[in-house]
């Protein structure tokens, strides 16, 4: 698990002023190995003074048919003091090489036919694109709705990919935009799409009863607010799919007041091989695992990506925080290590699940 491999980077594009498009060569024997439902994301990572630091960064391009992906296509965009994307903006080019890590992410779409939508905010679009143009491709009797608010036009990432396959598949796809600082022209007006506007929004768009999946992806607010809007337009929890990309640091937090036992261990069991350890006065399980498993899957440590994901076997755990997991997953025991604090004695984990 977690294994890394080094790839070449075979193009830069420049999407916006403060974004862009990685380009990554994938060599025939690792092909099978990066293959990725639609949706997925890859975590990569540098050292920088010694310190490892990971990112995740969704892949836009389509899932591969046959052997498997020739390259990877990411979409990164700048974050103020961001120490990955900052250097995929200003240092990154044509034949650098960077650590990927196989992909990874549960914010997918396997191909059916049917009526699929997307409310999607910035960034948000990346593994959307991916599973928009996958699924328009491959199944014949899909359409999709794709709702999507940006700041500007000039700081729309994707524009010329999003407005091909609005070419391609007129029949098939519609496309509705809201910036949310500058007026267009034609279509909405502007301003944020927020609980009460999209409630309003949506059926006027679309049957939203027919709908056989919602995918939410982009800041942590906007996703919310349109759980919120689905939710009181009485859509299943179970068609809605949720992927947050910025969380602010004061955003709500689910968990549990539970203090730490004065003592207490982590058994984990990773890739076939198991171990126990005692946790340290503070530590995530995480931290725990890798200091005795450096191959543990990690990205964010920050509850957002969900590489961490376990099976809780045994024991009881708090989570600070929860933004990748679904409440069908959380339910079914899995929890994020890197958030997960012991409030029993003795927790064991199964990465293998």
């Amino acid at each position: 698990m977690a294994r890394f491999h080094t790839l070449p980077v075979v193009a830069v594009d420049r999407l916006t002023d403060d974004s862009v498009a990685l380009t990554l060569t994938v060599p025939p024997e690792l092909r099978e190995e990066y293959r990725h439902t639609p949706g997925q994301h890859l975590a990569l990572r540098r050292k920088v003074d010694g310190i490892e630091i990971r990112r995740t960064y969704s892949i836009c391009s389509p899932a591969p048919d046959g052997d498997g992906p020739s390259t990877l296509r990411v979409g990164v965009r700048l974050v103020d003091g961001g120490a990955f994307s900052t250097y995929a903006l200003k240092e990154i080019g044509v034949g650098d090489e960077l650590e990927v890590m196989a992909p990874a992410g549960r914010f997918t779409l396997e191909p059916a036919p049917g009526l699929y939508a997307a409310v999607v905010g910035g960034s948000g679009i990346t593994p959307v694109l991916s599973i928009m143009s996958t699924l328009l491709a491959r199944e014949p009797q899909a359409r999709f709705c794709l709702i999507r608010s940006d700041r500007t036009a000039a700081s729309t990432m994707f524009l010329e990919e999003v407005a091909d396959l609005k070419d391609r598949y007129p029949d098939r796809f519609q496309l509705v935009t809201v910036l949310s600082r500058e007026e267009q022209q034609a279509g909405l007006p502007s301003g944020r799409l927020d609980q009460e506007r999209l409630r309003g929004l949506l059926p006027a768009l679309l049957p939203v009863d027919a709908v056989a999946g919602w995918f939410l992806c982009g800041p942590y607010g906007l996703v919310e607010e349109a759980e919120r809007a689905l939710r009181g337009l009485g859509v299943p929890r179970a068609r809605v799919h949720e992927e947050i990309f910025h969380v602010d640091s004061a955003a709500p937090a689910p968990g549990s007041a539970a203090t730490a036992p004065a003592h207490s261990t982590v058994t984990a069991r990773l890739d076939g091989r198991g171990g126990t350890w005692p946790v340290r006065d503070g530590e995530s399980l995480l931290e725990t695992v890798l200091r005795n498993r450096p191959d543990a899957p990690y990205a964010c440590k920050g509850g957002v990506c969900g590489t961490c994901r376990a099976f809780l076997v045994t024991g009881e755990v708090r989570m600070d925080r929860n933004f990748a997991l679904e409440r069908e997953e959380t339910e079914a025991g899995y929890v994020l290590a890197c958030q997960s604090h012991p409030v029993t004695e003795k927790v064991e984990l199964d990465f293998d699940r």
